[in-house]
């Protein structure tokens, strides 16, 4: 038997959903913020 064979702890144990999406928008927010705030800006030099 391998190490392949035998499943992860890590692999079985799924975190809870409510969890991923609050990791998921902790870090979508501020990404789509600073992407506005990119797009705000930049749209200066063009005029």
């Amino acid at each position: 038997m391998t190490d392949a064979d035998v499943p992860s702890s890590n692999a079985t144990k799924a975190g809870s959903p409510v969890v991923m999406v609050v990791a998921w928008l902790w870090v979508t927010v501020p990404f789509l913020y600073g992407l506005y705030q990119l797009a705000e800006k930049s749209s200066k030099l063009f005029e």
